[in-house]
């Protein structure tokens, strides 16, 4: 358990602007995207959960608000089973779409109360705390749906496919 914050990026930090930031949901009957003002005013919510990274920290009780994703999807007519997040930088990971859904991942623009700086992923990053960390992506800017699960970044690199930080799926093979 930490209680710091941890700052870990593979590469350097994005400061996009946010009249040009959006969020986009692919792969679905057509695009929807959202602009950062439109992105705002979706219906969000404040939630407390436990994170845990798979450098072996944890930080408890840790507090964000943001969009659900099961509202970003409620707008897109698709029946994929995978999600690719992209983000600024080319970063990406998969999940599977059951794990983004029924409240259990969100888009957080809010930490601890204040906009989410931009070491940890702001203006916006995915939220999905029962998964190992670097599946809440940092600066996401999209979801692309898939039929097939397709790695992201650091699945290509050695990391776990999945990431339960309860069984321990750090790396391949675990």
């Amino acid at each position: 358990m930490t209680d710091d914050f941890p700052v870990l990026s593979a590469g350097p930090t994005p400061h996009p602007s946010l009249d040009e930031w959006t969020f986009t949901i692919e792969g679905g009957a057509q695009p929807v995207s959202w602009r950062w003002e439109e992105f705002r005013a979706l219906p969000s919510e404040t939630v407390t959960k436990d994170i845990h990274c798979v450098t072996k920290w944890s930080k408890f009780d840790t507090e964000w608000e943001g969009v659900s994703v099961d509202t970003l999807l409620e707008r897109v007519d698709h029946d994929r089973a995978y999600a690719l997040a992209f983000c600024d930088g080319g970063y990406t990971t998969n999940v599977p779409v059951e794990d983004l859904t029924g409240g259990k991942a969100w888009v957080a623009y809010i930490y601890d109360g204040e906009p989410l700086d931009p070491e940890h992923g702001g203006p916006a990053r995915l939220l999905v705390p029962h998964l190992y960390f670097w599946k809440s992506a940092k600066w996401v800017r999209g979801l692309r749906l898939l039929d097939d699960d397709e790695p992201g970044f650091w699945e290509t690199n050695g990391y776990h496919n999945y990431g339960d930080p309860w069984r321990e799926q750090r790396y391949w093979g675990d």
